[in-house]
């Protein structure tokens, strides 16, 4: 079976049906290009997935990151990462192995399929010619032949005409043998050619063709071989990942069999558990007996009051205060709208920022100034004058901002002079304040439990609950009744309040103290009955009431 035997006239159709295989192969490329850009797009997405549903920093989510259930689902975010890795395996393999490798096999293919193609068309070329050169001599040959017959006739005619000078009869004589001559040599040349062509026409069709032809028979074969085995390559791509995956889906898998609800459960009881007992057996009241009503231990107003105790006395001190708010104005260009230490931290970044500025420019006048020396030394390199005026402008740069660095480092100094101070002497103060609030929570705990039986009457359930909330919310409900002052402090310097819940105050100022500092690094002041707020703790010098520091 050989295309140049048994193709050996159908050379436009072996064009037409390799072209076709080159495209062919052009199109399995795009394919797996495609793939390769779906592979991508697919990781790309489980990664955004997996990103989207993982629990946020510093976030309540993260909390319930404790549950096992929780840990199982994060567990398994992890894993669709290692999964979508995989799929950009799968697409760098392909793209190296099948598609990068066949695009420089298919320039290949076309660069040989054009050398044999352009080698059958010479071929082609020099059967036609020797074609045309056996025609020509045939019918030179046919029309040599006739005119020797004319002249044959002629010569007859003329000597059989007796009117005919014996000298034209000779002279058609001669012309008839002249054109016999030529017949006989276009004869022989045309015999010449003819052998010739059919040499060259035998192995045209025996030798040339048949050798180009299966040339380009094993080229279609190669390119066909090629093909299935990118298939091959294709699966195999796929294949190779199939273990890691498998690893990805049995750690998912060993994740969720981790999951123990018991566990949950037990957490969910350590979350929301009170501590109080059900309700027991309300006993019967006889309102016809004189006596004095009290409320077992055991009754559903117990448990109330019990509850709204925890609910009062369990409110957290430390919380943030609301009039703590990102100022929307303009900022301040020493950030005196800052709290001390964030003031601070901004100050020493912006000293940072200019000494760089600082030491960049002098870089810069550095180097102007060796060129300048160099032009001093070989004035044929350049005019040193024409450097002054940049010299001088950058010179002018370092001073400006030394003058703005030493400003900065001047608030800086400021405010790291008597933060130390001021921070150590708010948490005494803070740790004194602390030590006296659970002292008073815990006289209304004793207060409620005095009785030997374990009951308590309306009368001590309802003083307990008035202590607890003097005590725990007193800030948050000041407009039923103004603090009282546990002393003075005097303003060392002037704060301008811009935020919600601060006031302003000007140094030297003296101000009532209704609130130390809670350890937040702000004290609660009043100038008069209807303005008070909060100032830095760091702006003021307090001076506490001895009565109210051992009330």
């Amino acid at each position: 079976m050989s295309w140049g035997t048994e193709l050996w006239d159908q050379f436009d159709n072996l064009e037409k049906h390799t072209q076709w295989g080159i495209d062919i192969l052009e199109k399995y490329i795009k394919f797996v290009k495609e793939r390769t850009e779906i592979e991508l797009s697919y990781a790309k997405q489980l990664r955004n997935l997996a990103k989207k549903y993982q629990p946020k920093k510093n976030s309540k989510e993260e909390e319930e990151y404790r549950y096992t259930a929780c840990k199982a689902f994060l567990s398994t975010l992890n894993e669709m990462n290692d999964y979508a890795g995989q799929h950009e395996v799968i697409s760098e393999n392909m793209t190296s192995n099948i598609t990068v490798e066949l695009a420089r096999y298919v320039q290949e293919l076309k660069q040989e399929r054009k050398s044999y193609f352009h080698d059958g068309r010479k071929a082609q070329q020099h059967i036609e010619i020797c074609w045309k050169q056996l025609e020509s001599s045939k019918r030179r040959f046919e029309r040599d032949c006739k005119e020797a017959d004319r002249a044959q006739q002629y010569f007859e005619k003329m000597d059989a005409d007796i009117n005919v000078t014996k000298a034209d009869v000779e002279k058609a004589r001669q012309q008839a043998q002249v054109r016999h001559q030529m017949a006989e040599d276009s004869k022989a040349d045309y015999s010449s050619i003819l052998q010739k062509f059919n040499h060259e026409q035998h192995e045209y069709y025996h030798t040339h063709i048949p050798n180009i032809f299966q040339k380009i028979q094993e080229m279609e074969e190669r390119r066909i071989v090629r093909i299935g085995e990118s298939m091959k390559t294709y699966a195999e791509v796929d294949r190779q990942v199939i273990p890691i995956i498998g690893k990805c889906l049995d750690e998912i898998v060993k994740a969720a069999e981790s999951i123990d609800q018991k566990n949950d459960s037990q957490l969910v009881i350590e979350a929301y558990k009170s501590g109080f007992e059900p309700p027991g057996d309300i006993e019967f009241e006889d309102y016809t007996q004189p006596m004095k009503r009290t409320v077992s231990d055991n009754s559903l107003s117990n448990s109330r009051e019990g509850k709204s105790e925890l609910k009062f006395g369990g409110k957290s001190k430390g919380k943030l205060w609301p009039f703590i708010k990102k100022n929307k104005g303009a900022t301040p260009e020493d950030f005196s709208n800052l709290p001390p230490e964030q003031r601070r931290k901004k100050l020493q970044q912006k000293v940072d920022e200019l000494n760089k500025e600082i030491q960049k420019e002098m870089d810069q006048r550095d180097a102007i100034t060796k060129m300048k020396d160099v032009y001093l030394k070989n004035p044929q390199m350049g005019d040193p004058a024409s450097l002054d005026h940049k010299l001088a402008e950058v010179s002018q740069n370092i001073e400006k901002l030394r003058l703005e660095a030493q400003k900065f480092e001047a608030w800086l100094a400021e405010v790291e002079g008597r933060l130390p101070a001021r921070s150590e002497q708010g948490r005494r103060q803070s740790g004194m304040f602390d030590a006296q609030n659970p002292a008073t929570v815990n006289s209304c705990a004793q207060d409620r439990e005095s009785s030997p039986d374990g009951s308590y009457t309306e009368e001590q359930s309802q003083e307990g609950e008035v202590k607890v909330l003097a005590t725990d919310f007193d800030d948050e409900f000041d407009e039923e009744e103004p603090l009282p002052a546990i002393g003075t402090c005097k303003a060392l310097y002037t704060f301008e309040g811009q935020n919600e819940g601060t006031v302003s105050v000007v140094e030297g100022e003296t101000l009532y103290v209704i609130e130390e500092d809670k350890g937040d690094g702000w004290t609660r002041i009043r100038r008069n009955e209807d303005e008070e707020g909060y100032v830095p703790t760091s702006y003021v010098e307090v001076y506490l009431d001895k009565n109210a520091k051992d009330s």
